[in-house]
């Protein structure tokens, strides 16, 4: 069976690099031609009515964070519509200090346990056309949020973030997580013939008209590799754009490198291209 992967394009000096363009891979009817940016926005007249605004929901998985919240919280920019606190069963003030921070959040139970089950659980509630995902430990600035919906707003599908694009960085990468990401990224790479930069972060957005797509299943951290795998599968457009990810601003984190990095590598291998059919696009999203 044959699978279309998409291109990859990047935030800073976006081109594109998509090694299957050569060989005529095909393009849905609504993609840009290759090797050039999306065409901005005409100019308007000072009369012409704004353009219209997608609305946009946040994710945010949650389990004792209760200290994080308020850093996390004050950061979120305008442009969000609705915060979705999924909450882990936490066993401190998670829930009231969330409530305290931002009185209209959406808290609602996680159903089963594990990070996937965090986001599958929010990405069912959501409501926005736009869907956000952000860990609530303080890693992940809220005020790139902006950044994610250019891209979004400008034709792209599923937009994650890259601490190794110029812009990105990491302040909390250990030597282990580093290799650990470099070796998974190097696979994914190979098995779906693309050029990602990053893997292993979790700051992505994405339309959620295209969440029947994603078909998301993963229980754990390795949902986070799941969504680009079924992304890259079912053909949807791609951007990176650079992250900064922050030192966890108190408490431990939940991630287990090598348990986690292994579901990761399995998850990889399992969905590849050719493993098990892709869910197809619909006529109204091609």
């Amino acid at each position: 069976m044959s699978t279309t992967l998409p291109r990859i394009e990047r935030r800073v000096g976006v081109h594109s690099d998509r090694r299957a363009g050569d060989r005529g891979a095909g393009r849905r009817s609504t993609d840009r031609v290759a090797d050039r940016p999306p065409a901005p926005h005409p100019l308007r007249r000072q009369d012409d009515p704004p353009a219209p605004r997608h609305t946009v929901s946040l994710v945010v998985p949650a389990r004792n964070e209760a200290r994080n919240i308020p850093w996390v919280f004050e950061q979120i920019p305008s442009c969000v519509d609705e915060v979705i606190l999924v909450d882990g069963d936490s066993r401190d003030a998670t829930l009231r200090m969330a409530a305290h921070c931002l009185p209209n959040v959406r808290s609602v139970p996680q159903r089963g346990s594990g990070k996937g089950n965090a986001l599958r659980t929010g990405f069912a509630a959501a409501t926005g056309e736009y869907v956000v995902m952000l860990d609530a430990d303080g890693s992940m600035s809220p005020g790139e949020i902006p950044h994610y919906l250019h891209f979004l707003d400008n034709g792209y599908d599923f937009v994650k973030g890259s601490r190794y694009v110029a812009g990105g960085g990491s302040l909390d990468l250990t030597a282990i997580r580093s290799l650990g990401n470099r070796a998974l990224l190097a696979v994914v790479n190979r098995l779906y013939d693309t050029v990602l930069t990053d893997l292993c972060y979790g700051y992505c957005a994405f339309r959620r008209s295209f969440l029947d797509e994603l078909d998301l299943r993963s229980t754990g951290f390795e949902i986070e590799a799941e969504m680009i795998a079924h992304a890259l599968r079912s053909g949807l457009r791609i951007a990176e754009v650079p992250s900064l990810e922050l030192p966890r601003r108190n408490g431990r984190s939940h991630l287990h490198a090598v348990s986690d990095g292994r579901r990761v590598l399995r998850t990889l291998i399992a969905e590849r291209p050719g493993a098990r059919p892709a869910a197809p696009l619909t006529a109204a999203q091609r």
